[in-house]
């Protein structure tokens, strides 16, 4: 009942991970759909974080949504559906601040268990990219490294089909921005496929969904949470893989570069990482080097990646553990300023500690701690 729940939930086109993070923390599942769908009383800060009119769409979506056909459909496809609670939920994404709440997954889970390094870069690859992509993957590979990335066009598929041509025991992981049935692009059907049945393909989203253009930037937190090491190949000024660099380096995860030339539009982006301090990847040995400095995720135990509050957040997050607190009630039981305790608050949210619904702050938890 959960994970038909789960899916449906996950399913409803106007809910969005954080608004389903936000719901489920105060919410089971089925608690959660069916109060959705009566039109029954939900919790306050799920109500207070969320309009009128969009909470009027979740109801009537809620009402038509059909759990056990969804979950049917999922079984009868070969998609396994993991909540956070399950056992099987990667420990590399349990204590994500931004863990996606359930995961369609195809292939085998524990993929995620070997080492892995992210291989992204831009759809409009120059074809020196798709060649270092296509290379990094197959050498990564031959080692025994799982490669990373989101299939997409570009250097995301010359990545994993490097990984099709090594003869290694290294194995594709995928987080796709589609349901996990919904090829795309459609030219990289049968390399998803491959993916499916020889490594990993996980995705956020039930069977069916679309690639909508604001689900990729969403997926590539899922993406960057999974990865030891993200190698950029090639990236514009702007875009995707820079996203998901960012989401990496927010997570303390070492993230690489493959020098361009300046003449080179598709190397603008990874030009300016490597003058922002990354490191440079000049051969797969310094992927490797890297990778062997960081054992921190090699484990299945969780690893959490948030940086410990000082003593003013320690005190903040204290208070947001024992009941959801806006800033002037934190004001009457810490001793510092507003703007202290505000600052405090924000920090702690940008870190993952706190979670903020229309002025209210509640901890998150962790699943380090009891």
């Amino acid at each position: 009942m959960s994970r038909a729940a789960l899916a449906a939930l996950a399913g409803l086109p106007s809910i969005g991970p954080r608004r389903l993070q936000l719901l489920l923390a105060h919410h089971e599942p089925a608690d959660a759909l069916d109060r959705l769908a009566r039109g029954a009383t939900l919790d306050p800060m799920f109500v207070r974080a969320t309009p009128d009119d969009l909470l009027q769409r979740l109801r009537e979506q809620a009402a038509i949504a059909s759990p056990d056909r969804l979950l049917a459909e999922c079984e009868n496809n070969g998609i396994a559906v993991f909540g956070r609670s399950d056992p099987s939920y990667p420990a590399q994404l349990s204590v994500d601040p931004q863990a996606p709440e359930v995961l369609f997954v195809r292939g085998d889970i524990s993929a995620v268990a070997a080492r892995r390094v992210g291989v992204i870069g831009t759809r409009h690859a120059t074809a020196s990219g798709r060649a270092t992509a296509s290379e990094l993957g197959e050498a990564l590979a031959d080692v025994g490294v799982a490669v990373v990335s989101g299939l997409a066009r570009g250097i995301d598929a010359a990545a994993h089909r490097g990984v099709r041509s090594a003869t290694g025991s290294g194995r594709p992981i995928a987080v796709v921005g589609s349901g996990p049935d919904v090829h795309y692009p459609k030219p990289n059907a049968e390399l998803w496929e491959w993916v499916a049945r020889e490594g990993l393909l996980l995705s956020e989203w039930p069977p069916g969904t679309p690639p909508d253009g604001w689900r990729f930037p969403q997926r590539n937190r899922i993406l960057a949470a999974l990865c030891e090491v993200l190698v950029v190949v090639e990236s514009r000024q702007r875009g995707g893989s820079l996203i998901t660099a960012r989401a990496a380096a927010e997570r303390s995860v070492e993230v690489m570069a493959v020098p361009g030339s300046p003449r080179c539009r598709a190397s603008e982006g990874t030009n300016q990482l490597l003058v922002d301090g990354c490191a440079p990847v000049t051969s797969v040995d310094d992927v490797l080097t890297m990778l062997g400095l960081d054992h921190r995720r090699q484990s299945e135990l969780p690893f959490d990646p948030r940086p410990m509050p000082n003593a003013l957040q320690s005190r903040v997050l204290a208070v947001c553990e024992l009941h959801p607190c806006s800033l002037d009630m934190m004001l009457e039981v810490v001793d510092a300023s507003l703007c202290e305790i505000a600052l405090a608050a924000a920090r702690l949210e940008r870190d993952g500690w706190l979670v903020e619904a229309a002025g209210w702050f509640e901890a998150t938890g962790s699943r380090l701690r009891p």
